[in-house]
């Protein structure tokens, strides 16, 4: 890892630059390499969030970094009122030029300051969206928020494995794909080198499922993925 990278990740500010300008710079490989990093897994792990959201016809859903669309798509075709919302123009315009028919929208915005009102989705989903705020607690603070009372929240992403050992090869296994992958794609090492350096800062899904308790969500669980490396969290807002 590189001073330049550490640095970045080192205060929310940076982090926010830092993964604003990366997501822009990898918006047209996104998909490639979502591919190549998950083992050619990653359809499959969405379409198990997708399972279990259990969008139904006229459910209120937001799709929270979106990227180029996959699982914003997925829950419309379910039926869902749906829109998916990211940080990054780019990675929306090639989400939109997917299905240009679909009745899913797309909108440009932060999770840390949804442009939403208070109770206005009945479901709210993120693939690996939390782990890549500057801030968890206050992204998620803001998904609570938007949520209905009894509202639901599932969120796909990588997780931290216990076990110290298999946690080292798993994540130098990143770091050696991933500076690989930079360096021929970028020529840029550290621009996939981000991935294993947020999980190292990321609290898991079991810190996660504690903030979620921690900022009101009831019903919080893990749900492990992919022999314990990935995890999909969920959460129901609380009810009045």
């Amino acid at each position: 890892m590189t001073p330049k990278l550490g640095e970045s990740l080192s205060t929310p500010e940076g982090k926010r630059r830092y993964a604003r300008r990366l997501f822009a710079t990898i918006a047209d490989r996104y998909d490639l390499i979502t591919v190549l990093l998950s083992f050619g897994r990653d359809a499959a792990w969405k379409r198990r969030l997708v399972r279990m959201a259990d969008a139904q016809p006229g459910t209120r859903a937001l799709d929270l970094a979106c990227g180029t669309g996959d699982i914003t798509y997925a829950i419309a075709a379910r039926g869902a009122r749906t829109i998916g919302l990211d940080v990054t123009t780019r990675m929306l315009e090639i989400a939109r030029g997917k299905s240009p028919d679909s009745a899913a929208a797309f909108v440009g915005g932060d999770m840390m300051a949804l442009p939403f009102p208070d109770g206005a989705f009945d479901l709210v989903t993120a693939g690996y969206g939390v782990r890549n705020v500057p801030q968890i607690a206050p992204a998620l603070a803001e998904i609570r928020r938007v949520l209905r009372p009894g509202g639901r929240f599932l969120s796909l992403d990588f997780d931290r494995p216990s076990n110290l050992a298999v946690r080292s090869i798993y994540l130098t296994y990143l770091t050696v794909v991933g500076a690989t992958l930079g360096w021929a794609l970028h020529r840029d090492p550290d621009t996939y080198r981000y991935i294993p350096e947020s999980i190292r800062r990321y609290p898991g899904a079991a810190g996660v499922a504690i903030l979620l308790r921690d900022t009101g969500f009831t019903d919080c669980h893990v749900h492990p993925v992919f022999g314990g490396f990935m995890a999909i969290n969920t959460a129901t807002a609380p009810r009045v």
